[in-house]
């Protein structure tokens, strides 16, 4: 028996082994084959499909000698339901360290079963959309050193941590906990060098007793609810490193002067807060250690004087506030400034020649959406992010930006640039130079292995052709150069760059035809936006359109947005902007590459039938082949686009009904098939009823809501029709009868003279009795016909009884 017990364990082991990856091969030796067992029942209570065996164990150490497992940190999005009180987690007792965060526990409630596994020194249950309240059993880990409760939804009042004396790090940011934070919190927890309460609903003052400064290094209490005098407090946390007081939520303004104490503060957040104005034009020390200093939104109106005072400076955001004038010229020479935020004010330019940033340290500048004019400086040597968007710089693009190799993103749109466009875009990752007034052709310059992700080039003054040099640019994501006057035929060739998403050459001088010269197939790889409106494509598309167009499924952003690109930096995020004609109205759209997967081929002179295939591209969020010539019917294969929103067929020659099967698309909310050669009732429905009547107007045959009329008949009008159908009837039924009436009186009076001479008899059955009286024909025929007559109107009050 126990060779066969032993057998069984051995072949379990071995089951674990297979189905996990390499990792588990050399740590899974190391743990019990029902810790492995129980992990696994562990993984089958909540739906996994992302998350498959390598990564889950991956996350998984036991003890190397009693072979329990005291690690678990599970793969981010790997487990989907409710974690509840009965779960075979909470049977893991030797747990030292465990880490959940980024799963999708909605609607669980924190179970207070978590106090069983009592050796825990982590516990990690961040981003995981917990409800309720934290429950007081908490406090019975005394092990714990790390607890992080964060991004959740978490209510009621500041958990109870008073025993957790070993507490480090204690992290319940971005919940929804109220109340006052306890006043013996840092006495009692001697050892936390790390708090963070932001994004709360915390009220009240907060304590600090003298003998608990020494640990606290990093203090986040943003965007809560706290009156009265917190500051004073913070300023005896003289160990402290990282300060973040962003929207305090207070009445009064913060005076700088009172963080003069925190000698060893590195960053400093006072974001939406109001800042005394003569704090910030003092002369006087304040912490010369200071890296970071963040003011958005701090109703600043002068420029910061006491910036000068900042040798260590890094980084600073003073953007969204009033600041006008010009950049000061000593402000560039800050030796070791590297990030500068300036971004929504009134700067009407930069103080000095026009070299005044050229020997600066900064690396990521960004003065966008200001008032500088002018010409635009000369870029700091070592600039890797340069944006200067919305402002009114005029002149040509400086060519010293092509001797600037750690360059990376460029982005001077919407400013009042003329000339060409530099030759050196392979050097960089973004370049955005949309709106301005820049001629000549997109340079033909782009070498092999161009860097190159995003060009935007639109609304200029661009002639010529599209370079065929473009090919060189395999990493090309975002495609632009709509609003132009570029000539040329549409370029099937691109469909060689294997990432390119994002294609536009909206309103240009494009003509030909959009028929594929190869099997009708528009083979573009991962295009999710294609905009071609406005300019002279002519002839048909071919059935098979659409066929070989497979983007890769949509993938979906931490924060539940759709992204197709990612451009995110360690200290700066860019996002590109295309102009959409969405749901009946052209407008400007920021991330695009977040939310939209568009077709556009309006206002050009397609012809021909829609392609069945259209229905293929099921992540399809907007369609519009308005104002072209296309006829047919409208194909029933849009009823397979379940994430349609907006549907625009309308000034073309189309035919037939409005498929019912569109009212399947429960995101449709806007739609228009206005002057077509359409008939029949408009389908009825939440699709269709909420549309405007212009949404169907030029359409003769169509009827039925929003349209004015009606596809029924009046049941008034309808009786009246009936009845003068009825008394048409009856006048042609009469004009039978005399017609018919004279020829039959005359047979009738033969055929009763030959009865009255050959059998008398038959006369008394019908004139009377009196069977010797003399029967007179006429009369005989006369009588037939009147009781003919009775017959006949008899059965007609029947049928109209019926």
């Amino acid at each position: 028996m126990s060779q066969l017990r032993l057998r069984f364990l051995s072949i379990l082991l071995l089951y674990c082994i297979f189905f996990t990856s390499s990792f588990l091969m050399i740590n899974a030796l190391t743990c019990r084959p029902d810790q492995i067992q129980a992990l696994l029942h562990f993984k089958n209570e909540f739906e996994s499909d992302g998350c498959n065996r390598s990564d889950y164990f991956n996350g998984v150490m036991c003890d190397n000698t009693t072979g329990v497992i005291t690690k678990l940190q599970l793969p981010t999005g790997c487990f989907t339901g409710i974690l509840k009180p009965n779960s075979s987690l909470f049977g893991f007792h030797q747990l030292r360290y465990l880490n959940l965060s980024h799963n999708n526990f909605t609607s669980s409630s924190l179970p207070s079963e978590f106090s069983n596994l009592n050796r825990l020194e982590v516990l990690s249950l961040g981003s995981n959309g917990f409800t309720g309240q934290v429950p007081t059993s908490i406090s019975n880990l005394i092990l714990l050193t790390h607890l992080n409760l964060s991004h959740n939804e978490l209510t009621g009042s500041f958990p109870l941590v008073r025993n957790l004396t070993k507490l480090s790090f204690l992290d319940l940011s971005y919940n929804q906990l109220s109340g006052t934070i306890p006043s013996d919190l840092l006495l009692t927890l001697p050892f936390l060098s790390y708090l963070n309460l932001k994004k709360n609903q915390l009220t009240g003052p907060i304590e600090v007793p003298n003998s608990s400064s020494a640990r606290l290094v990093y203090l986040s209490l943003g965007y809560n609810k706290f009156e009265g005098q917190i500051l004073k407090p913070i300023s005896k946390l003289i160990n402290l490193k990282h300060l973040d007081l962003s929207y305090l939520n207070i009445r009064y303004l913060i005076d700088l002067s009172i963080f003069f104490p925190l000698k060893s503060l590195l960053i400093l957040d006072l974001s939406r807060n109001r800042i005394l104005p003569a704090s910030l034009s003092s002369d006087s020390d304040i912490t010369p250690s200071l890296e970071n200093l963040v003011l958005v939104r701090c109703d600043i109106s002068e420029f910061p004087n006491i910036l000068k005072t900042l040798q260590n400076l890094k980084h600073i955001d003073i953007s969204s506030n009033i600041i006008k004038g010009k950049v000061p010229e000593w402000f560039w020479k800050l030796p070791h400034l590297s990030i500068v935020n300036l971004v929504n004010n009134s700067f009407t330019g930069f103080e000095g020649s026009s070299e005044v940033l050229l020997n600066s340290s900064v690396q990521l500048l960004d003065f966008a959406y200001n008032s500088m004019t002018g010409p635009f400086p000369i870029p700091p040597l070592n600039s890797i992010y340069l944006s200067a968007w919305n402002n009114s710089f005029t002149g040509n693009i400086p060519l010293s930006i092509c001797n600037r190799s750690s360059l990376t993103v460029l982005d001077l749109s919407y400013n009042n640039f003329t000339g060409p466009i530099p030759k050196c875009l392979s050097n960089l990752k973004v370049v955005n130079l949309r709106k301005n007034s820049l001629e000549g052709s997109i340079p033909d310059e782009l070498y092999s292995g161009a860097s190159t992700q995003t060009l935007d080039v639109g609304y200029n003054r661009l002639t010529g052709k599209l370079p065929r040099s473009l090919l060189n640019c395999s990493f090309l994501k975002f495609l632009s150069v709509d609003n132009n006057r570029i000539e040329d035929t549409f370029p099937f060739w691109l469909k060689a760059l294997p990432n390119l998403q994002v294609f536009t050459l909206r309103s240009n001088r494009f003509f030909g035809s959009l028929s594929p010269p190869d099997q009708g197939l528009l083979a573009f790889p991962n295009l999710r936006i294609l905009e071609l409106s406005d300019n002279s494509f002519t002839g048909s598309l071919p059935p098979s359109f659409f066929v070989s167009w497979k983007a890769s499924s949509l993938k979906i952003n931490e924060d539940g947005r759709m992204y197709m690109g990612d451009y995110k930096n360690a200290y700066y995020t860019y996002e590109d902007t295309l102009d959409l004609q969405y749901k009946g109205l052209f407008m400007e759209q920021g991330k695009v590459l977040t939310s939209y997967s568009t077709i556009d081929f309006s206002g050009n002179k397609l012809e021909g039938q829609i392609p069945e295939s259209i229905g293929l591209l099921k992540e399809l969020i907007a369609l519009n082949l308005s104002n072209n010539a296309f006829t047919g019917h409208i194909p029933l294969s849009l009823a397979n686009l379940t994430e349609l929103e907006s549907l625009d067929l309308s000034r073309n020659q189309l035919s037939g009904n409005i498929p019912r099967e569109l009212g399947s698309l429960s995101f449709l909310a806007y739609i228009s098939v206005a002057h077509n050669q359409l008939k029949g009732e408009i389908p009825q429905g939440p699709q269709f009823s909420g549309q405007a009547e212009s949404s169907f107007e030029g359409n003769v045959g169509l009827c039925g809501l929003p349209l004015q009329g009606s596809c029924f008949v009046q049941p008034t009008q309808q009786h009246k029709e009936e009845d003068e159908e009825e008394e048409e009837d009856q006048v042609l039924s009469w004009k039978a009868v005399v017609i018919g009436y004279w020829p039959g009186l005359l047979f009738g009076l033969v055929l009763a003279h030959v009865i009255a001479s050959y059998k008398p008899e038959w006369f008394g059955k019908i004139v009377g009795p009196d069977k010797h009286k003399q029967v007179d024909p006429v009369r005989l025929f006369m009588t037939l016909d009147s009781r003919w007559d009775s017959f006949n109107n008899k059965n007609s009050v029947e049928q109209t009884k019926k």
